[in-house]
């Protein structure tokens, strides 16, 4: 009879299960975890600095257990820095408590379970890439289809207009709808002042 395919979460679970020997042999235990993908409670969409990962103390939970998220732009295939790494580094904070932060009782736990890198933002060693291959071939393909969101419309902006005197250059800066308005004389020279001519702008 063929074994029924894992949803997502149950191969998180599943890669928790084989994960535990790593923690144990490492000298740190693994209670029972809620795993998810989900997008952490901030940072999750962010460019220069995004979050790919969280966990939750047992003690936010009705049933006293840590929770996990692992954002749903991640997949097996990225390496050193996807998925189960992440999976991992998140594993680290269950096992050390979420109140050590990123802080010397974590970096003393990664470097154990073979993560590289600056606490706040981990890695998988070569030996633990090839721990990891294992672990996929053994589970197969994380059955999701990574979320890869359009780059976020920049908010609009007051387009501000530049009006220099052409006699002595003092310049001023004012919003479109006043420059429609009329462009002031030059406080200086007492002369009607310039507008800036920008490539688009209609007469």
């Amino acid at each position: 009879m063929e074994t029924p395919a894992l949803n997502r979460e149950a191969w998180l679970q599943a890669a928790v299960a084989e994960l535990r020997p790593l923690f144990k042999g490492a000298g740190y235990e693994i209670p029972e975890v809620h795993v998810s993908v989900g997008w952490p409670s901030s940072g999750g969409l962010g460019t220069a600095k995004r979050t790919i990962g969280q966990c939750w103390s047992g003690t936010t939970s009705e049933d006293k257990k840590p929770h996990i998220f692992i954002s749903p732009m991640l997949d097996e295939k990225g390496g050193t820095q996807d998925v189960l790494p992440t999976l991992v580094h998140e594993l680290v904070h269950v096992a050390v408590g979420t109140e050590a932060k990123h802080g010397p009782k974590f970096a003393k736990a990664m470097d154990k379970v073979l993560l590289e890198g600056k606490p706040t933002s981990t890695h998988a060693s070569e030996a633990l890439v090839e721990r990891l291959k294992q672990l996929v071939e053994k589970l197969g393909a994380f059955p999701h289809a990574k979320i890869c969101p359009s780059p976020k419309d920049k908010k609009q902006t007051t387009r501000m207009k530049k009006a220099e005197c052409d006699c002595c250059g003092f310049t001023i800066r004012l919003a479109r709808k006043w420059s429609d308005v009329g462009i002031p004389d030059c406080p200086v020279d007492k002369k009607p002042m310039t507008l800036e001519a920008r490539m688009g702008d209609e007469d």
